[in-house]
């Protein structure tokens, strides 16, 4: 596995880097072929944030905590990309038995979104309007896949949405996850409902 360390915010430490590598390697043994891992180990207000992101096949895994120590972040982190590894490890390898020329045309095919985080202030008087600003933005690839990927995808990115083109429908989608466990699914078809009006 190809491993790249990145320090933010503080001096790189030969200690650290070790243990990052002797962790994110443990991920080798759910996988038949990884191909590439990114830590990115960060010191802010006093918390120390690792980001570890694996590529496996399609797939990319992802694990996001913070805490007093770093070497904890690092086993916070991993621990959230070991449980979906263990949960997907048959699906995974079957992925990655596939033709890969597909999954390197899909890459070429894919769109770009971005994703903004906005904070809303507190205390607005009512009637006058809120003012908002974005505090964090994020570019997000939207893969091709079924709806079955695309819930493992974001399970496996630990995140609570995923947006993506169906590959049943060639229409970009999104899937979320809901308060009560199950997942819901966004569809947007206009082009297709365009179609049907004009027929």
């Amino acid at each position: 596995m190809q491993l790249n360390i990145t320090f933010r915010h503080f001096e790189p430490i030969d200690s650290l880097k070790n243990y990052a590598r002797e962790k994110v390697e443990r991920a080798n043994k759910y996988l038949d072929r990884a191909g590439e891992a990114h830590v990115v180990l960060s010191l802010e207000r006093h918390l120390h944030h690792a980001d570890i992101t694996i590529t496996s096949g399609p797939f990319v895994l992802r694990g996001r905590e913070r805490s007093e120590d770093m070497y904890a972040s690092i086993d916070l982190a991993m621990d959230k990309i070991e449980r979906q590894l263990r949960r997907y490890k048959e699906r995974l390898k079957h992925h990655h038995g596939q033709d890969r020329v597909h999954h390197r045309q899909d890459l070429v095919n894919n769109l770009k979104v971005r994703h903004d985080v906005v904070e809303m202030p507190e205390g607005i008087p009512e009637g006058q309007e809120s003012p908002t600003r974005v505090i964090k933005t994020n570019d997000l690839l939207v893969k091709r896949l079924n709806v079955d990927e695309a819930i493992m995808q974001m399970d496996l990115m630990n995140n609570d949405f995923l947006v993506f083109t169906n590959v049943a429908t060639a229409e970009m989608n999104v899937v979320y996850r809901r308060k009560d466990g199950h997942y819901g699914l966004i569809e947007a078809s206009g082009v297709n409902n365009a179609r049907k009006a004009a027929s």
